[in-house]
């Protein structure tokens, strides 16, 4: 089934749905391989494989993107994700940007800051954090700004009122 849109797919869905195309075609192969010996053990990887490239492509489609929670506290961290994942957010906590990968919204604890590098907060400013703090002074919305947050919210944070800021995040270009 075909979509005609009138325009070209952009160059990382093409190389997505290239990946997938491979991805099924070397799984089809080892199907039939396995078929005629009565093995399989490489059979379920390539469909774990094909199926993180099909997420791949649904990401792009759709616009959709993983959450970080980057929190000083992990534990609160990882509540903060555990309730935006009861709410159907892909979402994960760490205590630093690491785990950071391309098109995550970013929500960040402002106090972690101070500890980063030029280079972090160029990352962190490029993914346009949602930042939440216990701070309510005008220096930490200047921090905020500088860092080109989509959101500032004080804690506590209610889920559902940071969910709504991460839509909001996700539907910007």
């Amino acid at each position: 089934m075909g979509v005609a849109t009138g325009s070209s797919p952009s160059p990382e869905l093409a190389a997505a749905l290239h990946r997938l195309r491979s991805t099924l075609a070397r799984l089809k192969a080892e199907l039939e391989l396995a078929w005629a010996d009565g093995s399989g053990d490489q059979l379920l990887e390539d469909v774990r494989e094909s199926l993180l490239h099909l997420g791949e492509v649904e990401d792009m489609i759709y616009r959709r993107s993983a959450v970080l929670v980057v929190d000083d506290a992990a534990r609160l961290g990882e509540l903060t994700a555990r309730g935006l994942r009861r709410l159907g957010f892909d979402a994960r906590s760490d205590t630093a940007l690491g785990s950071l990968r391309p098109r995550d919204v970013v929500v960040f604890d402002l106090s972690l800051l101070a500890g980063l590098d030029a280079s972090a907060v160029a990352i962190l400013r490029a993914a346009r954090p949602i930042v939440v703090t216990g701070a309510t002074d005008s220096a930490s919305r200047a921090f905020a700004n500088g860092l080109d947050a989509s959101d500032y919210l004080v804690k506590p944070v209610e889920v559902e009122d940071l969910a709504a800021a991460i839509n909001r995040r996700m539907e910007e270009p």
